[in-house]
């Protein structure tokens, strides 16, 4: 108990201060944003810095907040000061500077920037990297809310007709937020959506404060537990805690935004305090998570889908309980819609389609949508569908946010800003990423950590040098150039 209070006070102590020192890098000012300057009613459209942060917050917090660190726990009590740390140092720079790079820029989505402050090499890449993590993204968040809606809810088996129903309901909600106006679905319906989010949230965080007492660790082990399934915490913990400390996907997300916000001054509450209260929510479901397995009311290879009921009914009983599911539902589709919008951005940009013509917008929708239904219908279909789905999405989703890292990291090189704010957590994260799928067995090449180690520090190393000397040296071109 008393390590998951240190973290808390960590999280939000350590966010206060640090955030003040990002913000210098950037140095706000009252410069007309994208939401001023380029309105159009559709996607660039002004909003209040209290409807920012919450659609922000709930774009960014899918599953992952919850599934993640109830997975990740089973490395032991060290996920209760990894994770404020994380957050503090990593996501919350990175969903940070993604934001307020984009405003500076017109809005531009993370390959323009990258194309930018990185290359066209870099660019290319980046473009494959991101169009697969946005679908598996948007899959991983139909299939995850509703199989829930149907098990937790509904109480029927996830499959037939019952599951189609619903993942078709889910699929035209997503379709509809893809196409229409930002501020006619999601602007109108996220504040109802927010009810559930938090209390699910408090509800977990209450009940851990009143079942917690002795039922927050591993018998034998003090901050480190052997995992069930012998994998190590360097890297895997950083790859299965993704949302709450560090995520790739939420760059796409961030730039969204971007073109919704009226000042600058707004961009620490809007980006920077959203990713501190997913890591809250973190935090969280990660203490509910130890509290069971700790008391022994659930087994350690418990699937993390069903823990969310066995927790959420555990401190709050069955209404309580149904209220925090709804709030878990709510996650997944509320970063879902946007998921599959900002790849529709990020598409018509890259293209130069004529976003206000309603027609184009759909012609896209149907691109992306009809990949999605494919590889949901392999995730569904395939006994190991689902892990195939979210290990892919998980290494997909942290590589993703090295590269907008190292876009961030040249930015502040060229502005002559204090980069190391921005090159140190890439840079950690370059190794772990490479020594990951060096390593994994499965999805991977399957060599052994040492070697892995050993060659991720390379790749680490390669990565610092290359984005401090191209930074320097295309410094001129790089400032010349304008996005809007």
């Amino acid at each position: 108990m008393a390590l998951f209070i240190i973290g808390i006070v960590i999280l939000f102590v350590g966010a206060f201060f640090y955030s003040k020192f990002v913000e210098k890098q950037i140095d706000p000012d009252d410069r007309e944003t994208p939401a001023v300057k380029k309105s159009d009613g559709l996607d660039y459209v002004a909003m209040s810095k209290k409807k920012n942060w919450l659609i922000e917050l709930l774009n960014i917090a899918g599953t992952g907040p919850i599934l993640g660190p109830i997975q990740g726990i089973l490395f032991g009590p060290i996920a209760f000061i990894a994770i404020p740390l994380g957050n503090i140092f990593a996501g919350s720079v990175h969903d940070y500077f993604n934001g307020m790079i984009s405003m500076r820029n017109g809005g531009a989505q993370i390959p323009r920037l990258v194309n930018k402050y990185l290359g066209t090499g870099a660019k290319r890449v980046y473009n494959v990297i991101i169009a697969i993590l946005l679908l598996l993204t948007g899959v991983v968040f139909i299939y995850t809310p509703g199989d829930l809606i149907a098990n937790d809810v509904l109480g029927m088996a996830p499959q037939g007709k019952t599951i189609v129903i619903i993942y078709t309901c889910i699929f035209v909600y997503y379709i509809l937020s893809t196409i229409l106006p930002i501020d006619k679905i999601i602007g109108r319906i996220y504040p109802v959506f927010g009810l559930f989010l938090i209390i699910s949230a408090i509800g977990v965080f209450i009940g851990i404060l009143r079942f917690g007492k002795g039922n927050m660790a591993f018998d034998g082990y003090g901050l480190f537990a052997e995992h069930p399934m012998g994998q190590k915490f360097i890297p895997s913990f950083f790859i299965t805690v993704a949302c709450g400390i560090l995520s790739g996907f939420h760059g796409s997300q961030s730039t969204l935004i971007s073109r919704t916000v009226k000042s600058e001054k707004e961009g620490i509450a809007t980006f920077y305090t959203a990713m501190v209260a997913e890591g809250f929510i973190a935090m969280c479901w990660a203490g509910g998570a130890i509290v069971l397995f700790s008391s022994g009311k659930a087994a350690l290879d418990t699937n993390a889908t069903l823990m969310v009921g066995n927790i959420s009914r555990e401190f709050m009983g069955n209404i309580g309980g149904l209220l925090a599911i709804l709030g878990v539902i709510v996650l997944p589709i509320t970063s879902g819609d946007t998921c599959f919008r900002s790849l529709r951005l990020i598409i018509a940009e890259e293209f130069n389609i004529d976003q206000r013509n309603k027609a184009k917008r759909v012609m896209i929708a149907l691109i992306i949508f009809i990949p999605a239904i494919l590889i949901l219908y392999f995730a569904k279909s395939n006994p190991n569908g689902f892990n195939i789905l979210w290990r892919y999405f998980g290494f997909t989703n942290q590589l993703v946010s090295v590269f907008a890292l190292a876009m961030a990291s040249s930015y502040l090189i060229v502005n002559k800003k204090q980069y190391l704010v921005t090159l140190l957590p890439g840079a950690f994260y370059c190794f772990i990423v490479f020594s990951f799928i060096i390593s994994a067995k499965g999805i991977g090449f399957g060599r052994s950590l040492t070697t892995s180690y050993i060659i991720a520090a390379i790749i680490t190393v390669l990565y610092i040098v290359s984005i401090i000397k191209y930074a320097r040296n295309q410094n001129d071109r790089i400032q010349s150039i304008i996005l809007e």
